[in-house]
């Protein structure tokens, strides 16, 4: 599989943003309201219809589903860690760490579904789209939190009001009820998603200012390291335990080894951090991701 050719599209969005914000009449006024309208409608629309689309059942999964979550939660936990950790926890003291955390364990959710396709087909898009379902509101609620605490902003208000998490965790319980889209709303629908993720992206590189990377570099290395090494080493470890199959085991490994949601830019900017700075690890993470995969698809599988 060629795992550029797979992740350009991303990064080509990106560089289009970056270049029409800087040299273009489209300057941050304009990007400003755009990433509004993709953080108020287009992304919620998207995540609601991609968790629903896939009927989910959690019980011939659920060796799966628990190697995914204790993967994401291992990496929640370390990127929560990292400014207690001695030598480098000095390094994180700023505003900058509540709103990079997110980096170390949201993963882009279109690109696992495409490698899940061509990985393992209907059956590997339907153990995705579990793990999509179960983790996505889970990651979501911990990327708000440590922006809520350290902003001292009321938690949970946060969560009920953030449109992410709402449209996660409405999207897994109406897919848990049996709800499907209606066919006659699922173009209009799907449009939507689509348009949400070009304009995402094309947001988070009008955002980006690459010399905010120099501000915080070790927490840069730290979480990355993260997202890119230490959780496809967990996941393999994961996977044996668990006894995982070669088909769950290849979804897992594929799961843990994705780039950084592109979404990432765009709640830490509308929650007030330093977005040019997370935009900048979203790019960067895209890159990554061209090593990552391979690494856990073909030395650790």
């Amino acid at each position: 599989m060629n795992y550029a050719q797979l992740l350009f599209p991303d990064f080509s969005l990106i560089l289009c943003g970056f270049l029409l914000c800087r040299y273009t009449a489209l300057n941050r006024t304009v990007w400003q309201q755009v990433e509004s309208l993709v953080y108020f409608f287009l992304f919620p629309v998207l995540l609601f219809h991609s968790i629903v689309k896939s009927p989910l059942n959690l019980g011939e999964a659920s060796s799966l589903l628990m190697a995914g979550v204790l993967t994401g939660l291992s990496g929640i936990a370390l990127s929560y860690a990292l400014p207690h950790l001695p030598v480098i926890g000095r390094h994180m003291r700023g505003r900058e760490h509540p709103a990079s955390v997110q980096v170390a364990f949201r993963f882009n959710s279109f690109v696992a579904l495409a490698i899940a396709d061509r990985l393992a087909g209907p059956q590997g898009m339907l153990l995705i789209a579990v793990l999509i379902g179960v983790c996505v509101p889970i990651f979501n609620v911990a990327a708000v939190w440590p922006m809520a605490r350290h902003a001292k902003r009321g938690f949970l208000g946060e969560v009920l009001r953030n449109p992410l998490v709402l449209a996660t965790a409405s999207g897994l319980i109406a897919n848990l009820a049996g709800f499907t889209m209606p066919v006659w709303l699922d173009p209009t629908v799907s449009r939507i998603g689509a348009a949400s993720l070009a304009l995402g992206l094309m947001s988070a590189g009008a955002g980006m200012e690459i010399g905010q990377l120099a501000k915080a570099r070790t927490l840069a290395v730290a979480v990355l390291a993260i997202r890119h090494l230490i959780s496809p080493l967990l996941a393999w470890a994961l996977a044996r335990a668990f006894g995982l199959d070669t088909v769950q085991t290849t979804v897992l490994l594929a799961f843990s080894a994705l780039p950084t949601a592109s979404t990432c830019y765009v709640l830490a900017a509308r929650m007030g951090y330093n977005g040019p700075y997370v935009a900048g690890l979203v790019t960067l993470s895209t890159l990554l991701g061209i090593v990552s995969l391979p690494f856990a698809l073909g030395v650790l599988r």
